[in-house]
C-alpha cells in the first residue's frame, strides 16, 4: 500500500485532494454516481441486518449507505489505514449503529457467517493476487448462507472502447494489479471451498466496469 498507493490513499494531503465527488467522478469517466447507484440498489431502500463495507471509499457512497440504515441495522466499515478511517469518521454523523475498524481485509477478525451482506467498491483492483484471493475468501466466510457479497470494480472493456488506450496507460502506470480483473472473472479468485451458490454480473460503460453479486 505504501509503495504503490501512498500518493492516493496514505498521505493525508492525498486524502484531502482526492475525497471530492467531482474528482472521483472524473477519474471514473463520469460513472461514479451510476456505479454508486448500482451498488446501493442491491441493498434496497432500507438496509437491514448487518452490513460490512471492506475499504473506505472516496466520495459520498458510504454516507448514502448510512442514510439507508434501518433502526435495527448495523454498518461496519473496515480499512487498513487509520487516515482513511479518520477521514470517513468526519463525514458520518455520530451513530451507534456504525462502527469503524482498522483491520486487514484479507485477514478479518469477524466471526464466520456473522453478517448479512458485504460491499467491496473498487477494492480488489488495488490488491495483488494473493491478497485479493484472501479478501474474497474472508468476504465469503463472514457472510451468512443466503447472504450476498456485492463487488464493483474494473472489468476488461470492449475492443472498440474509445478510452481503451488511455485506460491501459493509466492502469499500467498507477494500478498494475487491475489487469488481473481484465483477464479473469472475479469468481476465479474465490477459494474453492467458498464458491458462491449464485453469481450475477453486470457491466457498465462499454464493459470498463463491472458489478458482481455473489450469493453464499
Amino acid at each position: 500500500m505504501e509503495q504503490l498507493y501512498w500518493w492516493a490513499y496514505v498521505h493525508p494531503g492525498a486524502v484531502h485532494v482526492f475525497d471530492r465527488n467531482w474528482l472521483v467522478n472524473l477519474i471514473l469517466f463520469g460513472n461514479y454516481d451510476r456505479l454508486c447507484d448500482a451498488s446501493l440498489v442491491e441493498f434496497g431502500e432500507t438496509l437491514r441486518g448487518k452490513t460490512i463495507q471492506l475499504g473506505c471509499v472516496y466520495g459520498d457512497l458510504t454516507t448514502r449507505l448510512h442514510q439507508r440504515l434501518g433502526p435495527e441495522a448495523n454498518l461496519d466499515i473496515v480499512d487498513i489505514l487509520a487516515v482513511q478511517l479518520n477521514n470517513l469518521a468526519r463525514k458520518l454523523p455520530p451513530d451507534e449503529r456504525v462502527r469503524l475498524w482498522q483491520r486487514d481485509a484479507s485477514s478479518l477478525a469477524f466471526s464466520t457467517a456473522s453478517c448479512d451482506q458485504v460491499l467491496l467498491f473498487f477494492l480488489l483492483h488495488e490488491q495483488p493476487d494473493k491478497v485479493r484471493r484472501a479478501t474474497l475468501g474472508e468476504a465469503m466466510r463472514i457472510v451468512k448462507p443466503g447472504g450476498r457479497v456485492v463487488i464493483v470494480d474494473y472489468h476488461r472493456p470492449r475492443r472498440w472502447h474509445p478510452m481503451l488506450p488511455l485506460v491501459r496507460f493509466v492502469l499500467r502506470r498507477l494500478k498494475p494489479h487491475a489487469f488481473d480483473l481484465w483477464m479473469n472473472e472475479i469468481e476465479a479468485f474465490v477459494p474453492q471451498a467458498l464458491v458462491p451458490v449464485v453469481s450475477r454480473k453486470s457491466t457498465y460503460f462499454g464493459g470498463l466496469y463491472q458489478k458482481v453479486v455473489l450469493t453464499r
